[in-house]
Order: structure tokens, then C-alpha cells, then sequence
């Protein structure tokens, strides 16, 4: 039995509406969730509470981006869309960079490192994104 594609199977229907409360009600429990589990780090409570957090905020992203799929949120095109996000990866320490220097004279060295940790994640992403595309780009 072929698979349907769910994308766009909602856009200009009368649910599109609800689809998209969902997906930025999913998006804002992934915010949540991972929130939680910092705090329930810091607050030292048990580890276990901080992962079983982390694992409803990565199941959280999941739904929403199956409703933006839903809706057609973005384009179909997955190799147009993966190098426009690792263009945005790659330069995440433009836009990152300044406000670690910001958190830093506020006498915060821990968060402001924190968030260079998080620069190179994101031109880690952009670098995997830009091998997937060597790889599987026709």
C-alpha cells in the first residue's frame, strides 16, 4: 500500500487554523519542557525528572513539526530547505556572538560560554547539513 503524503493536507481547509494553534502549541511545549528540565537541574532535583522533561520536549518538536508539515508551512523542496538553514547555522555566531558578549558583562562568563557552546553546535548542524547535502543531493 503506497504511503500518502501528509503535506499540505490541511492548508486552506477549514482546520488550517487549528493546525497551526497546534504546531505553536507544540513548539511552545518544546520551550517548556526544556525549561524545566534546566530548573529542575539547578534546583537539584532528581536527575531523572530533568531527562523524563527532555524527553517530552523532543516528543513535543516532533508534533510540531508534523503539523507544520500538515499545513504546508514551509516548502517542500528539502534540499533548498537544508541549505538555506545551514547558511543559517554555519553563520549562527553573527547573530549569537554579540549576545554572549552582552550576558558577559553582566558578570555571567558561565551563561555567555554556554551560549559559545551552542555556536558551535549550530556550525556543527550547518556542517552535517552540509555533508547530508554532498551526500544526498542529486
Amino acid at each position: 500500500m503506497e504511503k500518502k503524503s501528509i503535506y499540505g493536507l490541511t492548508k486552506g481547509t477549514g482546520l488550517e487554523k487549528l493546525i497551526e494553534a497546534a504546531a505553536m502549541g507544540e513548539a511552545m511545549g518544546v520551550m517548556n519542557h526544556y525549561s524545566l528540565a534546566l530548573m529542575a537541574e539547578e534546583q537539584g532535583l532528581p536527575k531523572e525528572l530533568a531527562e523524563r522533561l527532555r524527553e517530552l520536549a523532543d516528543q513535543e518538536s516532533e508534533h510540531a513539526g508534523y503539523y507544520a508539515t500538515l499545513n504546508a508551512k514551509y516548502p517542500s523542496d528539502v534540499f533548498q530547505m537544508m541549505e538555506n538553514m545551514q547558511k543559517g547555522e554555519l553563520g549562527a555566531g553573527k547573530f549569537l556572538q554579540p549576545l554572549a558578549d552582552k550576558v558577559r558583562e553582566l558578570g555571567r562568563d558561565d551563561v555567555a560560554e554556554q551560549i559559545e557552546e551552542y555556536i558551535r553546535q549550530e556550525v556543527h548542524h550547518g556542517e552535517v547539513l552540509g555533508e547530508l547535502l554532498a551526500k544526498y543531493k542529486q
